[in-house]
């Protein structure tokens, strides 16, 4: 596969091709296994990574971290009480300043435009670990994941149940629609996916061969290969939390959701969870559950984003 990403920016799943989301998924795939045997090249020997977190976060910072340990970068985690960042200082000249010192920048937080701002003026790869609009390092390694289990992303039939605008389902839809996944979003129509958005999703889905369904009734997940789902309430969004509860409360995804699903079907989550709310604790717990396989494999995809972006070599 002849892809490269040198120096690509990593903002959303909407700027990469089908080719370019599978090669990814590829070199994750060969960076993972390198690691299980004890393999480590050291592609990032001597970078200088920047982790800008507005928001808190386990998963996506101690990926990064790890993964740039993995491949001999050092990463520093900066706070938004460490930096200026949209405070004394603007976006733009905080850019421009860790641009002249470091070799990448992670960026989560809450404005889809701050991420694209530091990738604008900083001069150096910018990668998003998550914003209120999108979180494609995320859906990255949930579709490590469902290779992992199915051996395909193209056909698959992935149901997300709950809150149908946040950011997990609009990631999901845009990578779904890129790289053919029948992707189907479950929830009370005053949280439908933005209109625009399924627009756009459905162009890229006619050409790979995907569909896009939006519902509202809880017996559409029959057929799934996946059902997925996401916290009830979002980071920023707490004052929402009991308008959120009487929406959310039918589509918990429980025993009888997943016996509605294809036989063999598997319940993912990007975590962290809060059990007895968008999931019980048995579907949680259960051999269907591979969400801490998604939680590992967040390490391994954002190791294969830095790797792609920040090295001149094709590793796959």
């Amino acid at each position: 596969m002849s892809v490269n990403l040198y120096k690509r920016n990593f903002l959303t799943l909407k700027d990469f091709t089908e080719e370019e989301i599978l090669y990814l998924l590829s070199l994750a795939k060969d960076l993972k296994n390198k690691k299980k045997h004890g393999i480590f090249e050291k592609n990032l020997a001597n970078k200088n990574i920047a982790l800008i977190f507005e928001k808190n976060s386990t998963r996506t910072r101690c990926a990064f971290v790890v993964a740039c340990n993995d491949e001999g970068a050092f990463p520093e985690f900066l706070s938004k009480a460490d930096i200026h960042l949209g405070g004394k200082e603007d976006s733009k000249d905080t850019a421009r300043v860790l641009g002249r010192m470091f070799d990448g920048i992670e960026f989560r937080g809450y404005s889809q435009k701050t991420v694209e701002t530091l990738a604008q003026y900083s001069g150096v790869p910018v990668w998003n670990g998550l914003t209120d609009e999108d979180h494609p390092t995320q859906v990255l390694a949930d579709f490590l994941t469902i290779q992992e289990n199915f051996g395909k992303l193209k056909g698959i039939n992935l149901t997300y149940i709950g809150d149908g605008r946040n950011n997990m389902s609009n990631a999901l839809m845009i990578g779904s629609a890129k790289c053919g996944l029948n992707y189907k979003v479950i929830s009370p129509k005053e949280l439908f996916p933005d209109n625009a958005l399924i627009e756009e999703c459905s162009k890229w889905a006619k050409e790979s061969g995907a569909s896009i369904t939006v519902s509202d009734d809880m017996a559409d997940v029959a057929g799934s290969d996946v059902l997925y789902t996401d916290v009830w309430v979002s980071m920023g969004e707490e004052a929402k939390k009991a308008e959120r509860y009487a929406l959310l409360t039918p589509y918990r995804v429980n025993t009888a959701a997943m016996k509605a699903a294809k036989p063999g079907a598997v319940f993912m989550h990007c975590l962290p969870a809060v059990k007895g709310d968008e999931v019980t604790e048995e579907v949680f717990e259960s051999l269907a559950s591979v969400v801490f396989d998604e939680a590992e494999n967040r390490m391994h995809t954002i190791k294969a984003v830095m790797v792609a972006t920040l090295s001149r070599n094709n590793y796959v």
